[in-house]
């Protein structure tokens, strides 16, 4: 990440958020990020748009009902959309070729859908999503250019390294959210710190944080003068 560039509007903090998964519970979501004045990129697997499930999550049952292909422009048109594979596999376990397939034809059905250049990714699958090779595909024979892991950080360190970016925090830690949300709103520095945090709406309904303790963690980071707000592609490209 080039220094220069990460002075966001001439601050040197910034903010990003990340959901995986283009699911109905986003659009109450982004309803508070949206009050607040926050900005999200949104993970998407094009081939499962509009189907409908059912998850069982911390003691309880949850909809995960995918956001309709015809919905996603309007839905999403303040945020950033960004791929998630076509079907949610796990990259680590498949062939060269499936991968490519997996993250390109994605991309460009949401492009198609977006009406924008796509260039961001979360990989899919819980555990081990992601490795050195895997990375490296996408980065020699894609044409994405930024891709995030599942292994928080705790910190607001620049990385180098796009293609195996990992995120400050999952905000299913609670504790470590709201204490990392108070360290970077009370921090003064001279360098670029980037707080990104990432999740899936759907845990907001399994209450591993509720709704409530979402909004307040948003009400906490929102409207400071000294942080620039962002989409992963405005904070991290």
């Amino acid at each position: 990440m080039n220094k220069e560039i990460t002075k966001w509007n001439g601050k040197n903090k910034a903010v990003t958020f990340s959901f995986d998964d283009g699911i109905t519970q986003d659009k109450r979501l982004i309803e508070i990020l949206d009050r607040y004045g926050l900005k999200a990129t949104f993970n998407l697997n094009s081939d499962l748009l509009g189907l409908s499930g059912m998850l069982e999550r911390n003691g309880k049952t949850v909809t995960h009902n995918k956001i309709a292909a015809s919905d996603v422009a309007e839905t999403y048109k303040r945020h950033e959309v960004a791929v998630h594979t076509l079907t949610h596999p796990n990259l680590t376990k498949l062939s060269r070729e499936e991968i490519i397939k997996q993250t390109e034809d994605d991309r460009k059905a949401l492009e198609a859908l977006t009406g924008y250049d796509i260039c961001c990714m979360a990989y899919p699958c819980g555990g081990v999503n992601n490795n050195k090779r895997v990375a490296e595909i996408i980065k020699e024979h894609t044409a994405i250019r930024f891709a995030r892991t599942i292994k928080s950080t705790h910190n607001f360190d620049l990385q180098t390294n796009m293609y195996r970016f990992n995120p400050s925090v999952y905000f299913i830690e609670t504790k470590k959210l709201f204490a990392l949300g108070e360290k970077f709103v009370n921090m003064k520095t001279d360098k670029p710190q980037l707080f990104y945090i990432w999740g899936h709406s759907f845990e907001l309904d399994a209450e591993y944080i509720t709704w409530q303790r979402f909004e307040e963690f948003c009400k906490l980071i929102a409207f400071k003068d000294d942080i620039f707000y962002g989409t992963n592609r405005e904070c991290c490209l």
